[in-house]
């Protein structure tokens, strides 16, 4: 017979494998798939044990709740790991080792979707690059050329770091198109976070870029602003 005041209260406090089979979280895995699993129980699997007095799942909600959530857990550098009880450098080792294989996943993902991206709306636009800035510590802004029929067929890097006048000039920016023969360019950047509202400094940006390639015959066709979770087209929502 189980237990039942046993395993609602005490029971991530011993450790996993003397729980019965049906509750151990890599056997439900197993069994039941990963989809039916909660964040903790995942957690749990990767970091196999625990720490003094409590289960790898007692961690794992542990450092959920300490942090507020999976997306400050993968942020979170080593140091901040330290005061948890438990979690030394192999633990934390597995933690950022898990994470960045799901970041690869996903830019695999895009990068086998679609080998010649053509867009017909900013959603497009935003599914296609949400996983190339996931996780970026920074902001970074891409310029991406396109051909005549709106097929992307190069990509530049214009600048890693907080975005200013100064580090996007017109001049830098369509040089590259301009060599390259592009006929119109589209601008994406990331906001680290997490809130894709442009900033007087983005839409300012973003005015002149759209003036000079008036001057030169190069279309903006667009300026997106992305960050892990939402999306802000600049031209859509009127801001130019």
């Amino acid at each position: 017979m189980i237990n039942h005041v046993f395993f609602n209260g005490d029971m991530e406090y011993r450790s996993i494998k003397d729980w019965p089979e049906s509750e151990r979280p890599r056997e439900r895995l197993l069994n039941a798939g990963a989809g039916n699993l909660s964040t903790a129980q995942l957690l749990a699997i990767i970091l196999r044990t625990g720490g003094k007095d409590k289960s790898a799942l007692g961690l794992a909600r542990e450092l959920l709740v300490q942090f507020n959530g999976l997306k400050s857990i993968e942020d979170a550098s080593v140091a901040e790991f330290s005061n948890t009880k438990g979690m030394g450098n192999a633990k934390v080792a597995q933690l950022k080792a898990a994470f960045e294989l799901g970041r690869r996943l996903l830019q695999n993902e895009a990068g086998d979707a679609v080998k010649i991206p053509s867009f017909r709306n900013s959603q497009e636009v935003y599914e296609y690059y949400r996983p190339r800035f996931y996780g970026l510590k920074k902001e970074k802004f891409l310029c991406a050329l396109l051909d005549i029929k709106n097929r992307v067929f190069k990509e530049t890097t214009v600048s890693d770091g907080t975005l200013t006048s100064s580090l996007v000039h017109p001049r830098e920016v369509f040089r590259y198109a301009i060599k390259e023969a592009a006929v119109s360019v589209l601008f994406v950047h990331n906001h680290p976070s997490g809130d894709p509202s442009p900033s007087r400094d983005d839409i300012d940006i973003t005015k002149r870029l759209i003036e000079t390639g008036k001057i030169i015959g190069i279309k903006v066709l667009d300026h997106v602003v992305v960050s892990d979770g939402e999306y802000v087209s600049l031209m859509e929502k009127g801001y130019v």
